[in-house]
């Protein structure tokens, strides 16, 4: 009797659940897990986006773009300058919209674009200025004419480039010329080329040139 029952009792769960006779699964095999795809990183496409951003600014300085420097700084962006100051964005505009930087050329060079992963990157380059000027608030002129090199840090936000940080230092031995072995590509125009983070501060003056 226990024996008909016991059949007909799996007879019925088997049009149900297919494994209700068969003996329970083995719970201790180890589980392993799927490996994440690798993330797909466009270096060239980011290259040239950041080159395009860092070119620009011969433009944007010589006709004082001020919607070019508000959409490429980030908000909470921290600049360095040569004399070791701190900036940000609300001056650079300020100092956009009045004019305060100039120069006869701002010529580039040495200009590298390292890429960390889909949505950050930085440039490594050189700026030579020359008969740099920068109008102080209390009318007074600084020169900044000399060599500079600098580093501007890029974080992609909400599918655009923002300038987030960025430092320059004064070359303590600058050279007469950029190398005549660098690519067409990696040089800026002859007019003049202003990253954000070459601007002295307003306050506080950098130290002079080297004489030759």
């Amino acid at each position: 009797m226990k024996r008909t029952v016991f059949l007909g009792a799996c007879s019925l769960g088997l049009s149900v659940l297919l494994s209700g006779c068969q003996p329970a699964a083995n719970t201790n095999q180890p589980i392993v897990a799927s490996s994440p795809s690798p993330e797909r990183v466009d270096t060239a496409s980011i290259q040239a986006e950041l080159l395009r951003i860092e070119n620009d600014w011969p433009r944007v300085v010589k006709e004082r773009d001020v919607a070019a420097v508000q959409r490429v700084e980030a908000d909470d962006g921290v600049f360095i300058y040569p004399d070791g100051s701190l900036g940000n964005k609300a001056q650079d505009v300020k100092d956009m919209q009045t004019g305060a930087l100039t120069a006869d050329s701002w010529v580039l060079s040495e200009l590298a674009v390292t890429v960390l992963d889909a949505d950050a990157a930085f440039v490594a380059g050189r700026s030579t200025v020359h008969n740099g000027k920068y109008k102080m608030p209390d009318g007074k002129t600084m020169d900044i004419s000399g060599d500079y090199r600098y580093i501007d840090t890029f974080a992609r936000r909400n599918g655009e480039w923002k300038l987030v940080a960025a430092v320059s230092v004064r070359v303590q031995a600058p050279t007469t010329s950029a190398s005549p072995a660098a690519s067409p590509a990696m040089k800026a125009s002859p007019a003049m080329k202003a990253s954000p983070a070459m601007k002295p501060s307003p306050t506080v003056k950098p130290a002079p040139a080297n004489t030759p």
